[in-house]
């Protein structure tokens, strides 16, 4: 455990956020050292319009091809928020959890990707051979909604292994805190943008910051901007108001109801209220209604608002500039492109054409069949381990894998593992190194269930 673990702290220390442009040749590097170090014969850095991406294969000499999809560009994170340096990687004990690794990067995706790695290492380690081929496929800019990893996919020879793939997972550790696991049969799209208001564009309101005493005869654009986001939603501030948006939404189907339904009577909404930080549901629903939700709703979301001055005390003025930062989540059988075109439309409808739409990433929702080899064999190893797995529709949240269940592949796609992490995208992110729950996997079980999922995956007719 002490070199895993100290293999995922150096990984962890070394910043990768494309957000910023920090640290991103140093981190792409850093993986491909790490996929050699695991035995890939072949590791190429693939050049995009934005930052690079990353192809390696592994020729076991098996009758059976996998894809792996890694991502290793990680959020910004604020140290004041954290109770240790976001890189420092500590090592320290949580009460209830045991021994937890914090830092940026732990659970998304860092962490369980070091673990996947841990596995190769492990097989070799044992003299054993691995038992599937493998197509390595990463990018470095998930965490800015994808913009540039088609084209690393659709490399001819990129896309010809993958085409020669039994499908495609993302190593993720699925328990709860209970030690349930889910096993998601797709996940929603996503949009990634940001609203801006701007006296320039808008030709009212001011183009330079004005002493605010002129707003009793200029116009502002930072209210500008909230009239515009106050017609995204209804009334209730939360259900989708954007005229087209949701016009090819497929209701969940009666099989996917009973999977929720099936969710609801096994998951305690109690820890996951406690886990989350929330007393109420939107709506105040009940607890199936709010999983019912969360799996097929699309969501318009504001992830943050920035205009004017926010430094301490005030400033009156009146600002010439406000942004809204966005992001869209979409369900099947909407498409990010149709998504994008109906705001677009909506704002210009309303009187807000002036308002510039900057989308800087996003992609499709997918879909994986319960009856594929990929997931059949997820459920077989969690059944092995004493689990009965949780099927759920679709990943409340996003990855890229449209690349690979949609276009030319046609493959299945999903996320395996078992082990626990959380605080993604929050301040103190963890992820579980030695576990103090019973009924919660370690690093170390977290790395023989990536094992036997690699023997199961070759095994399954």
């Amino acid at each position: 455990m002490t070199s895993r673990c100290t293999g995922l702290q150096d990984w962890i220390r070394q910043p990768s956020i494309a957000a910023e442009n920090r640290g991103m040749t140093e981190g792409c590097d850093l993986m491909m050292r790490l996929l050699r170090d695991a035995g890939f014969d072949k590791v190429t850095k693939v050049p995009t319009d934005g930052h690079p991406g990353v192809f390696a294969t592994l020729d076991a000499g098996a009758s059976r091809t996998f894809g792996i999809y890694f991502m290793y560009d990680v959020k910004q994170a604020d140290p004041a928020e954290w109770s240790s340096p976001p890189f420092d990687a500590a090592l320290v004990v949580r009460s209830g959890l045991g021994k937890v690794l914090i830092g940026r990067g732990a659970v998304n995706q860092k962490g369980p990707e070091a673990t996947w790695l841990a596995a190769l290492h492990a097989i070799r380690a044992a003299g054993r051979k691995l038992p599937v081929n493998l197509v390595f496929v990463a990018e470095g800019e998930e965490e800015i909604g994808s913009p540039h990893f088609p084209q690393v996919v659709q490399k001819p020879d990129v896309l010809s292994a993958l085409s020669k793939c039994s499908g495609v997972y993302m190593p993720m550790p699925m328990q709860a805190l209970d030690g349930t696991v889910t096993i998601n049969l797709g996940a929603k799209g996503v949009i990634e943008l940001e609203l801006v208001s701007s006296g320039e564009k808008w030709h009212r309101g001011p183009k330079q910051d004005l002493h605010s005493s002129n707003e009793a005869r200029v116009d502002s654009p930072a209210w500008h901007l909230v009239q515009a986001l106050a017609t995204l939603v209804g009334p209730d501030g939360h259900t989708p108001a954007i005229e087209g948006f949701a016009d090819k939404v497929r209701p969940l189907t009666a099989e996917e109801k009973d999977l929720i339904r099936e969710a609801a009577r096994r998951q305690s909404e109690d820890v996951a209220k406690r886990q989350m930080g929330v007393e109420r549901w939107v709506h105040d629903v009940d607890w199936l209604e709010s999983l019912e939700l969360l799996a097929g709703q699309p969501t318009v979301n504001i992830e943050g608002l920035v205009g004017g001055y926010t430094g301490p005390g005030g400033k009156t003025i009146l600002p010439h500039r406000a942004v809204a930062k966005l992001d869209l989540r979409l369900v099947p059988d909407m498409t990010a492109a149709g998504a994008l075109a109906a705001l677009k439309a909506h704002l210009a409808k309303r009187g807000f054409g002036d308002i510039e739409v900057n989308m800087t990433g996003g992609y499709d929702p997918t879909t994986t069949p319960a009856g594929s080899l990929l997931i059949k064999a997820q459920a077989a190893i969690y059944w092995r381990n004493g689990l009965d797995p949780v099927f759920w529709p679709r990943l409340a949240g996003s990855w890229p894998g449209y690349v690979f269940t949609g276009g030319q592949l046609r493959l299945p796609a999903g996320h395996f593992g078992l082990g626990h992490g959380n605080g993604a995208h929050a301040p103190d992110e963890y992820y579980v190194i030695e576990s103090a729950n019973p009924k919660v996997q370690g690093i170390d079980g977290a790395v023989r269930s990536q094992v036997e999922y690699l023997y199961e995956l070759a095994m399954m007719g």
